[in-house]
């Protein structure tokens, strides 16, 4: 991706027909705010209206006016290994597709980034920033509505929030925090990136598509119809040609071809199913997915694409993050408050943690070290920051209503396939 230049900033608007003087509106406002968006971090006030939006039949050709040049991840080199996705970069470790991620690796470019936490209010407009060496909110960013994740982009140059009522991405660059021009992008809930960065992936879950795009102007380059309810998370196979994709409403899975935008196969999962997160092991061999409505994790094996077991976690398992040394994997436990860890090596937990006061632990991310955790309250509009060593709550921050998948940044990491940060 590439970082937002303050020359370069035009406001894009979309039709609303459903209420067309709200948009209007919308419109104008955004118009207003351009001057003072030239001197400012951030947007200030906005509207909480939500609205439906029409798609935009021209949104394929709509991108910012000036895009820069593409730019690369700080250390990816070009893939030579035939067995690879073309262009993806080859991993440090085969035994450890996370060998990128531990403490403290992070890309030269980002090294004096400073620490922030952007965190996405979903029954809203705003994205609240925390500087975490004072677990303060230093900024609250108007986006677009209902934004439900902020997404490193592929070079990790810039910081997407998805504004999924409000039909657009919101660009925050990563490097200064600057905040940038909306992009039309029709129900963008959640964001990837494939391992070439060379997509964009919209999981598009009203319209039931999974939508590539160009991952610098996010003009649609195909898009792929599914029959399934509420596409959300995914995650990539070790050689990067295929991804693994959940669908939550219909209890589903979906093998899709990364080279081609084709659907590979469907797996049905168990009546009632509720799939949410999902994350391949450090190995390539096994991949997790957590399921509110079942309460656990089921394994998987992705190149056979067929379910190999479930281990019970706790009451609607829903996050799923591995640790900088790949050992563990932490499991938000949003119905009941609590966070599990699961010993990879061995495929069994090892522990369970309960939030003192309880609470909904939903997304979030690790800082740069690995040793604090930062989880967004779904229902409580709190963000616990936990201390991953001593299980302790270091903190509690008031924030609006219903925040979601928040994003620690900077993360260590070569480049990012999306979500709050999946890096490689």
């Amino acid at each position: 991706m590439f970082p937002i230049r303050l020359g370069v900033l035009v406001f894009l608007s979309e039709r609303l027909a459903a209420v067309p003087e709200v948009a209007s509106e919308a419109t104008a406002r955004q118009r207003r705010r351009g001057a003072a968006l030239l001197l400012s971090m951030g947007l200030l006030g906005g509207c909480a209206t939500s609205v439906a939006a029409t798609r935009v039949e021209t949104e394929a050709k709509t991108a910012p006016q000036t895009a820069p040049a593409p730019a690369t991840a700080a250390t990816a080199a070009p893939a030579v290994d035939s067995n690879l996705l073309p262009g993806m970069p080859l991993p440090l470790d085969p035994n450890n597709l996370y060998a990128a991620d531990g403490p403290g690796m992070l890309a030269p470019f980002l090294r004096d980034v400073t620490p922030r936490v952007y965190v996405p209010n979903s029954r809203g407009h705003t994205v609240d920033v925390i500087d975490p060496a004072t677990g303060k909110i230093i900024q609250s960013i108007d986006v677009g509505i209902n934004p439900q994740h902020v997404v490193p982009s592929w070079d990790m140059r810039t910081l997407w929030v998805n504004n999924d009522k409000g039909n657009s991405l919101t660009p925050i660059d990563a490097l200064t925090g600057l905040v940038g021009a909306p992009v039309p992008v029709h129900d963008p809930y959640n964001l990837y990136f494939t391992p070439d960065g060379k997509s964009a992936v919209v999981m598009a879950s009203e319209d039931r598509q999974i939508v590539f795009r160009d991952p610098h102007t996010m003009a649609i380059q195909s898009t792929l119809p599914v029959a399934c309810d509420g596409v959300n998370h995914a995650d990539f196979s070790p050689d990067g040609k295929y991804m693994i994709v959940t669908c939550e409403f219909t209890g589903e899975l979906l093998k899709v071809d990364v080279v081609n935008h084709t659907l590979l196969g469907t797996l049905m999962l168990d009546k009632g199913a509720m799939p949410q997160d999902i994350k391949i092991a450090p190995d390539g061999k096994v991949w997790y997915v957590a399921d509110m409505m079942r309460n656990g994790i089921y394994t998987l094996d992705g190149d056979n694409f067929k379910v190999t077991g479930f281990i019970p976690t706790g009451k609607a398992t829903h996050g799923l993050f591995i640790s900088r040394d790949a050992k563990l994997m932490y499991i938000s436990n949003r119905g009941e408050g609590s966070i599990s860890t699961f010993d990879l090596a061995t495929q069994k937990l090892i522990g369970k943690w309960f939030i003192p006061g309880g609470g909904s632990p939903d997304m979030g991310g690790l800082n740069v070290d690995g040793d604090i955790m930062w989880v967004s309250g779904r229902y409580n509009s709190v963000v616990y920051e936990i201390d991953l060593k001593n299980w302790k709550l270091l903190a509690k921050i008031p924030v609006g209503a219903q925040p979601h998948g928040l994003c620690v940044w900077p993360q260590p990491g070569r480049y990012s396939l999306g979500h709050t940060g999946v890096m490689r």
